[in-house]
């Protein structure tokens, strides 16, 4: 299970510096390989964790609600020639006709589609969130990092702008967390998922399941962005918009966006107050987010825990809110300590 921690951590780290995804879209290269990076003494126990969720896929797969399907493909997306009827394509196809079906089915989407052909993120999702969610800053950053990427300039300042204009920003992680955290507790892991040097049981499997999948969804080229205003500071306008979307990015459902929200005000704010109210806040996520790993950690060895962060992933909202919420449930600060220092991330 070391590998989520490594994860967890490494987010954590992440946080504490102006680096984004390199890619115009994060899931461009290609579908996750399951929920661990497992080193070669874990090799039976992960395979036996790929077989227990084609299990659980294939029992949700019975289901027609559209989030038991949209788990289903989650759980589904790692395997490797799953049978056509568990494929990540036909159980997102059959979660879309849904009328309950939204927006999260089709950010899930984004995922279907040939990385090595060059065809990510799916252009017709893509095309369909625009028409689904126009007022999430989201979709318009996932565009604008297309169109970057293709060299449509005059598209790609019409996308920062709308992604700035916007109401929300949500990446629909919360969504993918709630729909996995249901699909887990389906069937009981079996004996061999188990890391023997782990006292977390069922419950820890499942949590290792839930959040390894989910931080595998799609998500926009944040530094696709940060680059975009960095280049253009000395256009009023484009500054003008930057700073507007990180106002949206701050309040938003991600700690990667949020992180870049409050980059973009630290950086190209004139207020030095404000550049101050950035960078402190900015410390105070860090700061969540390595509380955040820490219970993570934690919770490999604590099947209480590991039965509490099931239950706050289940309950919905957003990424930001499972974190905020697991805080609060252990007594720890959203706010840093004075003289507070980011740990290292671990390698």
């Amino acid at each position: 299970m070391r590998g989520y921690r490594v994860l967890t951590l490494a987010l954590a780290g992440l946080l504490s510096m102006p680096a984004f995804a390199a890619t115009p879209w994060a899931g461009a290269q290609g579908p996750a390989k399951g929920p661990l990076k497992a080193p070669v003494a874990q090799k039976d126990q992960t395979k036996a964790l790929l077989q227990f969720q084609k299990d659980l896929a294939s029992v949700l797969a019975l289901r027609t609600e559209a989030e038991p399907l949209l788990g289903a493909a989650l759980l589904a997306r790692p395997l490797a020639n799953p049978p056509e009827v568990l494929s990540y394509h036909a159980l997102l196809e059959r979660a879309s006709r849904n009328a309950d079906a939204g927006p999260a089915v089709t950010w899930a989407s984004l995922a279907d589609c040939d990385a090595k052909a060059g065809a990510c993120p799916n252009a017709d999702a893509l095309a369909t969130l625009q028409k689904q969610a126009p007022d999430n800053a989201a979709v318009w950053l996932l565009k604008l990092g297309v169109d970057d990427h293709n060299g449509a300039g005059k598209d790609t300042r019409s996308d920062l702008a709308r992604a700035a204009n916007a109401r929300i920003y949500d990446d629909y992680l919360g969504s993918s967390l709630k729909a996995l955290a249901n699909s887990v507790s389906q069937l009981p892991p079996p004996p061999d998922t188990f890391n023997p040097l782990q006292g977390a049981g069922a419950a820890g499997v499942q949590m290792v399941i839930v959040f390894g999948l989910a931080s595998a969804q799609p998500m926009p080229g944040f530094q696709v962005t940060a680059k975009y205003c960095e280049d253009n500071k000395s256009d009023a306008g484009v500054v003008g918009d930057c700073l507007k979307l990180a106002k949206v990015l701050e309040w938003g459902s991600s700690p990667l966006g949020r992180s870049l929200g409050l980059h973009l005000r630290e950086t190209l704010s004139t207020d030095t107050a404000e550049q101050q109210s950035a960078k402190t806040a900015r410390m105070n996520l860090v700061w969540q987010m390595q509380r955040f790993a820490q219970l993570n950690v934690q919770a490999q060895g604590d099947k209480v825990t590991a039965q509490k962060l099931l239950s706050l992933a289940r309950s919905g909202g957003t990424e930001m809110s499972v974190v905020l919420a697991s805080l609060r449930a252990y007594g720890m600060p959203a706010e840093a300590p004075a003289g507070w220092e980011p740990a290292k991330v671990e390698q």
